[in-house]
């Protein structure tokens, strides 16, 4: 069908009902063949309650509680789950409940059976919204005298059929290639998939062309064109000028198509720091809603490929949206007051003209970690910013403010970097937007965008509270509390390894307190990674209108007055980087069209003006900000729809960046092959042991089948397999020797073989009674 369910929802109402021609017109269907299933479809709906067709044609959308909005997510056991997206409970679908649908669908559930304390809820999928998958990874088998292609995402728990021209396709012997399907039918009835190759990709074809492979597999390798026109100059009125201002890029991405980011400026202020954030002003070079802002939006984000990226701006946005050193350039900014203990008392957004003065790279910043306090020599690589280092160093004591608040109020910080592979090119430095990991990056010394990463954070959360105080629409990133059963397993396990953590009748320790625990153990990294997963990945969701609680103003009001608050810390709503996503743009276009259309005062005759970017304007205002035309295209910007293509996208390049490092890793792995390596244990299961090894920290598997000599049973509270009869451990966190059996580059997947050590001969048993010699004659 050229429009999916969910684009056919989208259009319907519960209110008014809509005729199916205007339907038709509204999904630019144009053939008798689309209106025939625009027929179809209505008809199926109407049967499982969704819509209702009334007696004069016309359609409305029913509320039905009993089909729930989920996304599939399915393992390669067969195991499927709906994640909801209401943050409901998960809901169990058996193979024969899936109806079709495939791993990464949205599809609606009705529950056929409720979940108890320890069993998820059961149900079945009755309509397939939307699929997520429309090409795929697969290699061509011939099964029963019929062509197919087996997905190499054993997630995709189907075959699909194709032509006898596939036959060329056929690798009898070692694969040198796979190929792309496209997905011509999807399975109907009895019916099984159709598809056919698009075209065939190699296995060793060299970066470019693993690249490829991983574009490919994620389902973002096709980008349309970029619509023709230039984009609009930023207005000149009513800026106020800081060319004069000393700012700073903080840049360690050295990739040429890598998007631009803030500058930043700090200064002493009443014992703490008063902050610039500076953000290269995107939206007020797009219109909203015209045809550019449409092909941005079906983009979404930016991919970091490593070495490359796939930019989320056209080149001639890109450069208009870049700040260059020595260069004046429009900019977003917001004054931040901060306090010594990292409380943000006082801000004022505005539109400004700036003139960044230095650019510091990881060089200089590596330069000046290793610096010692009291030298008078200045190292080579400081020298082009020595009149910026005492600026450099209050941006430090500013950002470690912020993270000691961060961390006070439960956020988790995790000391996880990847290892400094020149094949991950820019995925090894800090992602400033915060959204490639779980957690709170650590700072990283020689990391210049890890300490504006802080920054950044600071200014998001900022206009979280200024959006909410004139109630604003916006995209806000939630965060949902760990997983509790993860977290009593961390702490079981590191008090298996002898480290200082006690239990509470609960169970159930804080994340803060088992980082607090193992922050000087040898075993850290390895208990942050356990730790890690208890982590729910943060969402995109529309930020609600709703008052800000009486604790919050309690607090706000604290930190006014110089008290230290304990409240946790405002969602972030993101603006700052609109190059590397749109939810930042988005939201820049609601921070401009305040800045720039909201009313300042009642009525023209009013005098006096309310500045509308500072701190507590919203007490003040007592008339409507702007028209009802204007409204209604804020409103426009941040969608429930849009929302949930942000979070799919998100999901697919989080999927895209982890393949990539495990790629590169495997790769770096193929070399050792046959070789034996030192490594370290970084996980323990039933079925084996996970060992990082080699400068690369390449993680392999050790599978159980492999330890020959003895009987393993799995320990799951002590994260241990322990030896029947030998007594041998193998636990998180142990140094073992192995060797690389088999590197699977595509799969991602490393065999290991474990080198044991002779075990220690018994000690005789102490009984106390001297031994007497005894010798034997040969009579």
């Amino acid at each position: 069908m050229k429009f999916t369910v969910a684009d056919l929802l989208d259009q319907l109402s519960i209110d008014a009902a809509v005729e199916p021609p205007k339907l038709a017109k509204s999904l630019k269907l144009t053939k008798q063949s689309e209106k025939q299933c625009l027929d179809l479809a209505l008809d199926a709906l109407g049967r499982i309650g969704v819509v209702a067709i009334l007696d004069d044609g016309g359609v409305i959308r029913c509320e039905n509680d009993q089909l729930i909005d989920a996304r599939l997510r399915c393992s390669s056991k067969g195991f499927c789950f709906a994640i909801r997206h209401d943050g409901g409970d998960d809901i169990y679908i058996r193979d024969h409940q899936l109806n079709h649908a495939w791993n990464g669908d949205r599809v609606l559930v009705r529950i056929t059976r409720e979940g108890g304390r320890r069993r998820s809820p059961e149900g079945g999928v009755q309509c397939i919204l939307e699929r997520s998958t429309t090409s795929l990874l697969a290699q061509v088998e011939r099964q029963d005298d019929q062509l197919v292609a087996v997905p190499l995402d054993d997630r995709l728990l189907a075959s699909i059929q194709l032509p006898k021209e596939a036959g060329e396709h056929l690798q009898e012997d070692k694969p040198t290639s796979v190929v792309e399907v496209q997905v011509d039918r999807y399975p109907v009835a009895q019916h099984a998939a159709v598809g056919h190759v698009a075209r065939p990709l190699p296995l060793n074809g060299g970066p470019a062309a693993d690249r490829e492979l991983l574009l490919t597999k994620a389902g973002l390798h096709h980008r349309q064109a970029a619509p023709r026109g230039s984009a609009k100059a930023p207005a000149t009125k009513g800026r106020t000028d800081l060319s004069d201002q000393p700012c700073l890029l903080l840049r360690s991405w050295s990739v040429e198509d890598a998007p631009g980011l803030p500058a930043v400026h700090v200064e002493a202020h009443e014992g703490g720091s008063r902050l610039w954030v500076h953000a290269p002003t995107v939206a007020e070079r797009i219109g909203s809603g015209n045809s550019l802002d449409l092909w941005l939006r079906d983009q979404v984000e930016a991919l970091c490929l490593g070495n490359a990226w796939q930019p989320l701006l056209t080149p001639a946005l890109s450069k208009a949206g870049s700040f260059v050193s020595g260069e004046t350039a429009e900019a977003i900014t917001v004054r931040l007051d901060v306090s010594a203990t990292g409380e943000v008392t006082d801000w004022t957004f505005m539109l400004s003209t700036i003139r960044p003065a230095a650019t510091v790279s990881t060089e200089q910043m590596k330069a000046l970690a290793e610096r010692k306090p009291r030298s008078r020599s200045l190292p080579t690589a400081l020298k082009s910013i020595k009149d910026h280092l005492g600026q450099l160093e209050t941006l430090q004591f500013c950002a470690r403010c912020l993270m000691d608040r961060e961390r006070q109020s439960g956020v988790v910080q995790l000391d996880l970097q990847l290892p400094e592979m020149e094949a991950l090119g820019d995925l090894i430095w800090a992602d400033p937007t915060g959204l490639r990991h779980r957690w709170v990056d650590a700072m990283a010394p020689q990391d210049p965008q890890s300490l504006l990463q802080p920054l950044l954070r600071a200014a998001n959360r900022a206009w979280a509270q200024h959006r909410e105080s004139l109630q604003l629409p916006g995209i806000v990133l939630q965060s949902g509390e760990p997983d509790p059963a993860v977290l009593t397993d961390v702490a079981k396990t590191a008090i298996a390894l002898d480290l200082p953590l006690e239990l509470d009748e609960e169970g159930s320790p804080s994340a803060q307190e088992l980082l607090a625990g193992f922050t000087e153990s040898a075993h850290r990294r390895v208990l942050e990674q356990q730790l890690s997963h208890a982590l729910p990945q943060p969402v995109f969701a529309v930020a609600g209108l709703a008052p800000v609680p009486a604790e919050a103003e309690e607090s706000t009001a604290s930190a006014a007055s110089g008290e230290k608050a304990t409240d946790p810390l405002v969602a972030e709503v993101p603006w700052c980087c609109a190059g590397l996503s749109y939810a930042h743009l988005a939201n820049q276009q609601v921070l401009v069209c305040l800045l720039q259309d909201g009313k300042d005062r009642p009525t023209v005759r009013h005098k006096t003006r309310l500045t509308l970017g500072e701190r507590g304007c919203g007490e003040a205002l007592s008339w409507p900000l702007f028209t009802a035309s204007q409204e209604e295209k804020l409103q426009g910007i941040c969608t429930e729809r849009f929302v949930q293509r942000l979070n799919s996208r998100r999901r697919q390049i989080h999927e895209l960046e982890r393949d990539l490092v495990n790629m590169v890793q495997a790769r770096s792995a193929e070399p050792l092959v046959d070789s034996e390596t030192e490594g370290r244990i970084s996980g323990v299961q039933s079925y084996g042991f996970f060992v990082e090894v080699g400068p690369t920290r390449v993680e392999g598997l050790v599978h159980v089948s492999s330890l020959n000599d003895d009987w393993y049973e799995y320990r799951s509270r002590q994260n241990r397999l322990v030896g029947r009869k030998t007594r041998r451990v193998y636990q998180l966190g142990d140094s073992v020797r192995v060797r690389v059996i088999k590197v699977d580059v595509l799969r991602n997947q490393i065999d290991l073989d474990v080198i044991a050590e002779p075990l220690p001969a018994p000690e005789a048993e102490d009984t106390g009674i001297t031994p007497i010699p005894v010798t034997l004659s040969n009579a």
